[in-house]
């Protein structure tokens, strides 16, 4: 049975399930509710001055449309701003939102869109007077001048494992792109012989 995503709000006007309704629906509901059981109880006693002059601080002007989760009303009152969402990794992104933050497809999605991102910016770098240097970017030559290939035996290091895959995660892009980049100029040399 699925239920449909609300929002949330402060003061919803349905009435919200008892404690016995949600413990016996949810398992371990209700585990914390005990103040001796919160590890963090003396500090949360009510009273205590925070600071704060305000009920709900003011809101931070939206720009352009920001993506908004679909389990909340809206954005929060401050949130970032420095990096619109463009392109194709921008669509992914928004498209991301419409799922709910509980199904792995919003952050399989939001991976994605992060990895098209990065390749958007290395095409877009090729536009520049200072191209992405995959040798020297990625800390290669500072494994044979600091120790770090000495350093990867003997010590018991977690990435040891997956250290096979780095230069194919690294090179393979690099390596596919140059590859098409063959291909096509082939075909180009061909079609003009032709």
């Amino acid at each position: 049975m699925t239920e449909t995503a609300t929002p949330y709000i402060a003061n919803k006007r349905i009435p919200p399930k008892s404690a016995e309704e949600l413990r016996a629906q949810i398992p371990g509901w209700g585990a914390d509710l005990d103040p001796a059981d919160r590890p963090s109880y003396p500090q949360e006693q009510p009273g205590i001055e925070t600071g704060a002059r305000w009920d709900f601080p003011e809101r931070h002007p939206e720009k352009w449309p920001r993506e908004r989760s679909i389990e909340h009303a809206f954005l929060p009152p401050v949130f970032g701003t420095s990096t619109p969402p463009t392109g194709v990794s921008g669509a992914i992104r928004r498209y991301a939102y419409k799922y709910s933050e509980g199904r792995a497809v919003h952050w399989l999605l939001l991976i994605a869109a992060d990895r098209v991102d990065a390749t958007e910016h290395h095409l877009k770098s090729f536009a520049t007077l200072h191209p992405d240097n995959p040798v020297t970017e990625t800390g290669v030559v500072s494994e044979f001048r600091r120790g770090g290939f000495p350093s990867r035996f003997g010590q018991k290091r977690a990435d040891v494992n997956h250290q096979w895959m780095d230069p194919i995660i690294v090179a393979g892009p690099w390596v596919l792109a140059a590859a098409g980049l063959a291909a096509a100029f082939k075909a180009l040399q061909e079609h003009r012989t032709a």
